[in-house]
């Protein structure tokens, strides 16, 4: 026999699941002079049916090279290196078959294929049961109940500038030499939110959320700030796992309470006005519905957001009270190029109209007779996301704003803003998130000072933030956080440089 004669006799054989008798015929046909991917991959896949899997490998390594069977052979690989026990290898080839382009449907293969193997090893990770049995049990009520107590450290805690400065807002001009304190800080935070699944794709729900920051020493008390807030309404979701189409719809009607008290940032102290002590002056009651709907496909999904606000402060009469009016609707649109990459353009309208607050003149000067203060925002901007491994992905973000100021413009200002985000989850319990963005406006009309004979205001910030989060059980993680803001103008009384550590346990049900 010659070797195509012997190959196509171990075809014949291996369609007959004659696996042994196959494998004698191949090598035949090797022997007689024949050496082609075809027949290494051929091979191969009979060791792998026969369950010869170090020599299953070692034939499909040998087929790697043809490009036709190149995909074929990374999927081959990544079942012989399951069937023998490697998951890390066959998850390695999985995805090697997965985000390649030339063949659609090995691709789909091999996201199951991942995903398979992703359930399997969660199996061994009481944390990933116990969430896993959470989403696939829909009881008829759930509670979810999340508290965080931390411990941190505030370099800058009422948000001083670094160095002295000329006040140019005060017709005296004097001389201001800010007090830079740091301290140490506890922030704690409360969540509570109780379903009731009444129908099948639908629950309505009541929510609670509580947040504050203390400091320790009495002497920074005008620091500690808290809020609470108090939802209520309905969440719908429904998905066809076949074709992958989802819809969600989110509704609620929310009612919030802050508290924090208005210091002077250059040295903490209580602000006065007519001998009357203001600090209550950044206090507010706000409420308003809330709605967003989101519909996915395959590749494409879009959504719209609306939010309407009543922002309702404390009265104070020697100074205007901030109350206002805030409505706002957001589109967007996200299309996803391949499984490890999506691209999303967003864009937003807002308003915020003041009720006590009046517009300033052209050169900076508040009237009392000045009609009312209005602002209207215009966002759009755009997010990438792209994944590199399983547990590695980054993103970057540009969004720009436009702020009109709807009494003269004195306040307009055009913003840029930069950001990108990493997020790595390295092994079930450990993740570590970064993310950061620069901002820079430019007001065409406004004052530092507010004073027509400085030079126009110059604004920039800055930030950055390090999350770092282990999950010790299935209720209980430990969670760093680090975060550095710079903010820099020209107008000094808002320059500042600010860097936070907190250390924390978080514990959720």
């Amino acid at each position: 026999m010659t070797a195509e004669e012997y190959f196509d006799d171990a075809n014949r054989l291996f369609r007959d699941n004659l696996y042994w008798a196959a494998l004698l015929r191949y090598r035949q046909a090797n022997e007689a002079g024949m050496n082609t991917s075809l027949l290494h991959y051929n091979t191969g896949v009979a060791h792998y049916r026969a369950r010869q899997h170090i020599r299953a490998r070692q034939a499909l390594l040998k087929a790697l090279d043809a490009p036709s069977l190149r995909v074929a052979t990374q999927y081959n690989l990544g079942l012989n290196a399951y069937a023998a026990g490697d998951a890390n290898e066959a998850l390695r080839w999985f995805r090697l078959a997965r985000d390649q382009q030339q063949k659609e449907t090995i691709s789909q293969y091999a996201r199951v294929a991942i995903a398979r193997i992703r359930a399997q090893q969660a199996l061994d990770d009481p944390i990933i049961i116990e969430k896993e049995k959470r989403r696939r049990e829909r009881s008829f009520a759930d509670l979810e109940l999340r508290a965080r107590v931390s411990f941190g450290n505030d370099s800058n805690i009422f948000r001083s500038p670094s160095s002295s400065y000329v006040d140019f807002s005060d017709p005296t001009q004097p001389l201001i030499t800010p007090e830079e304190v740091s301290g140490v800080f506890i922030p704690v935070s409360l969540s509570a939110k109780y379903t009731v699944n009444s129908f099948k794709y639908e629950g309505f729900f009541a929510a609670y959320q509580m947040s504050g920051r203390y400091y320790q020493d009495k002497d920074f008390d005008n620091a500690n700030e808290y809020s609470h807030e108090l939802s209520f309404g309905n969440e719908y979701r429904r998905k066809d796992e076949e074709t992958g189409r989802e819809r969600r719809v989110y509704s609620a009607f929310k009612v919030a309470q802050h508290d924090e008290v208005y210091y002077d940032p250059d040295d903490g102290d209580s602000r006065i006005v007519d001998n009357v002590v203001i600090d209550d002056r950044l206090n507010y009651l706000r409420y308003g519905p809330e709605l967003t709907f989101r519909q996915s496909f395959e590749n494409l999904s879009f959504g719209f957001n609306f939010k309407g606000q009543l922002w309702n402060y404390e009265e104070l009469q020697v100074v205007p009270a901030y109350d206002h009016e805030y409505l706002n609707f957001g589109l967007y649109t996200q299309f996803r190029f391949s499984p490890t990459s999506f691209l999303r353009l967003f864009g937003s309208m807002s308003t915020r109209q003041f009720g006590e607050r009046r517009g300033r003149d052209l050169n900076g000067t508040l009237d009392i007779a000045n009609e009312d203060l209005r602002y209207d925002y215009v966002d759009y901007g755009v997010l990438a996301r792209q994944r590199i491994t399983d547990d590695l992905w980054f993103g970057v973000k540009y969004e720009h704003r436009f702020r009109e100021d709807q009494y003269l413009g004195y306040n307009n200002y055009t913003r840029d803003s930069y950001g990108g985000e990493v997020h790595w989850s390295i092994g079930e319990r450990f993740d570590l998130e970064f993310s950061g963005f620069y901002r820079l406006y430019d007001y065409p009309n406004a004052f530092a000072f507010d004073n027509s004979l400085a030079p126009l205001k110059t604004l920039e910030t800055a930030n950055g933030n390090l999350i770092a989060t282990y999950r010790m059980t299935r209720h209980l993680s430990l969670r760093f956080e680090a975060e550095y803001r710079e903010q820099a103008s020209n107008d000094t009384r808002i320059q500042y440089d600010r860097n936070q550590y907190v250390l924390g346990v978080l514990w959720q049900q």
